[in-house]
């Protein structure tokens, strides 16, 4: 047994058999998952004992240590354990926050009556405005305002025109900006618009109907046309997703299906007796079916949500958990019509799962089970990997970048950009100057170490990383990407200058590729990003033997890129040697 399992088991055996919450820990320390338990013993053991698959067998192989915090219920563990998991953000846990902030109809009527679609703020909570909502389907919402504006002559310009503009010619406006409206009908108008948002849509589909019939009877049947595919749309949108529940009570109602180690979460909004629409969310699934249902539904109602009068839950929730700490009526439903909106959740919730697998699973294999493919076949275990590859402008804008995965997949804000300051302008000192930077800075800041290193060249960039890692005591391997003429990957190289030859289409060489290529586009990015940014100075910068002083004083002399560029190497070496001045001109070449 290594060194790792044996001190986890050590840890085991002093486990309580009380509720409480667990921090796994990777090598480094950093808290990588949260979890919570009614016994800790039992649940925390049930990591080490079988065999693992997918995703949690990646988690149990990142475990090197965990902690652990005994609490008094089981309900103190999970606001703890959803604590936590804000303050740590671990990468295995679920991500429960959805930050998507749903958007509402707003009926604003001070002077004249304006319908926009809105994110509530401050502004939406003052006088004569009216908020209808929230529609999470956002396009429905959107649709909806375009019939009524269509139907009631509002105010649909957002600043007063010189004159009478188009709607107005057109019957979609009363002309608010030259015309004095009579207030009794813009009252009207409020309230049939009001009615309707409320779910009241007999109304207006009666006075379609009427107008539909009127058009037809004068032949006008491009106009009677259009008219009925308004009302078919209300209907569609509207009428065919009310739910007979003899009541306009605002619902949620949530249900899950599990598949393959992920599980599939429906919820379905009910406003105002209209189902508006579903939201769907697909998580591996590290835990207990129940305690990732309920753990979702609390935090899915955390900061500023909107909260419904009511929620509908499957019989594996514990209802008065979460209406204890929701504090929404909760309801676990065995029958009636309320069981049926339960039944259609899980089924939606089968669907979406169906739909998805294939391609979770396709993703997986490009990613985890490569990384797995890759530990084997290197006898080491991978899971953090950076990558570098150098790159030149004009033999003088010298640039390096980073790229880092983590198993199997991009890492961006671990990316790094490089501009190279040394002298040395060929791979070996290159490589050699980079390398140094980051890794004297991830001894000296104790940052995260790389399973792995990738460079984007052969056995001089390999031999460069090496030398940099042997001077900083760092024992991290090193290989390199051995391309053929067509710059597809064939090998991987170490430092011996031995060959590991990659099967073309498996997971393994998609996978080298994807890094290959991300790499090489990160460092031509940060040279695009340079030249994009327009300033000279910047261009200067990158120019060895121009420092800020230079950078100044040719300004100052020159007083422009047009004077710099029209000056003569003469005047030009007042100020530089001449092996800088021959550099900056092939770089004005250019610009």
């Amino acid at each position: 047994m290594d060194s790792r399992l044996e001190n986890i088991k050590k840890k085991l055996a002093l486990l309580p058999l009380k509720p409480g919450c667990y921090l796994m820990k990777d090598i480094t320390g950093t808290i990588i998952y949260v979890g919570k338990a009614k016994k800790l013993k039992n649940r925390v053991s049930s990591y080490f004992n079988g065999t693992k698959y997918g995703k949690t067998k990646m988690l149990v192989s990142n475990i090197y240590d965990f902690e652990y915090i005994v609490t008094g219920s089981e309900k103190e563990a999970l606001l703890l354990e959803i604590n936590l998991i804000k303050k740590y953000d671990p990468k295995y846990n679920i991500i429960f926050r959805d930050d998507k902030q749903y958007p509402y109809i707003m009926l604003e009527y001070d002077k004249y009556p304006v319908l926009s679609i809105v994110r509530p703020n401050k502004k939406t909570k003052r006088k004569n405005v009216k908020l209808f909502g929230p529609y999470p389907n956002s396009l429905a919402a959107r649709k909806i305002v375009q019939i009524l504006n269509r139907l009631y002559p509002l105010k649909k310009c957002k600043n007063f025109k010189e004159d009478l503009c188009l709607y107005y010619h057109i019957g979609e406006c009363l002309g608010y900006c030259k015309l004095d409206i009579d207030r009794s009908i813009m009252d009207n108008m409020v309230m049939e618009i009001t009615s309707f948002l409320n779910g009241n849509y007999e109304t207006i589909m009666d006075k379609l109907k009427k107008e539909m019939e009127s058009q037809s009877e004068r032949l006008n049947f491009e106009k009677a046309k259009e008219i009925k595919e308004i009302i078919d749309y209300i209907k569609i949108v509207l009428e065919k997703q009310k739910i007979d529940l003899n009541d306009n009570i605002n619902r949620d109602i949530f249900n899950y299906f599990v598949m393959d180690d992920y599980i599939s979460i429906q919820v379905l909004h009910l406003r105002n007796g209209n189902l508006t629409e579903r939201d769907s969310y697909i998580y591996e699934l590290n835990e207990d079916e129940e305690d990732a249902i309920e753990n979702f539904i609390i935090s899915f109602y955390d900061d500023d949500r909107f909260k419904p009068r009511e929620i509908l839950v499957p019989e594996i929730v514990d209802t008065n958990l979460i209406e204890e700490l929701t504090n929404i009526k909760t309801i676990s439903p065995i029958k009636g019509s309320k069981k049926k909106l339960i039944d259609m959740a899980r089924e939606n919730a089968k669907i979406k799962i169906n739909d998805k697998i294939t391609l979770i699973k396709s993703d997986y294999n490009r990613t985890v089970h490569a990384s797995e493919e890759l530990s084997n076949l290197l006898g080491i275990t991978v899971h953090r990997i950076e990558s570098f590859d150098n790159s030149q402008l004009f033999g003088s804008f010298r640039v390096a970048g980073m790229v880092t995965f983590v198993d199997g997949k991009k890492s961006t804000k671990d990316y790094r950009k490089y501009k190279i300051v040394g002298d040395e302008k060929d791979d070996y000192h290159m490589m050699i100057e980079v390398l140094e930077r980051r890794y004297s800075r991830v001894i000296n800041d104790n940052l995260v170490k790389p399973d792995l290193i990738l460079v984007d060249g052969g056995i001089i960039q390999i031999n460069a990383a090496n030398e940099v890692l042997d001077n900083l005591l760092l024992d991290i391997p090193v290989y390199g990407m051995k391309k053929n003429d067509k710059h597809r990957i064939t090998a991987l190289i170490d430092g011996s200058g031995n060959e590991i030859e990659i099967e073309k289409n498996s997971d393994l060489f998609h996978f080298l590729e994807t890094i290959s290529e991300e790499v090489h586009r990160f460092a031509i990015s940060y040279h695009k990003e340079i030249r994009s940014k327009g300033s000279f100075a910047s261009k200067l910068d990158m120019i060895p033997g121009i420092g800020e002083k230079r950078k100044k004083l040719l300004l100052k002399t020159f007083g422009s890129l047009k004077g710099i560029k029209e000056a003569s190497e003469e005047e030009l070496y007042k100020i530089l040697p001449k092996e800088v001045v021959k550099t900056l001109k092939d770089v004005l070449k250019e610009l």
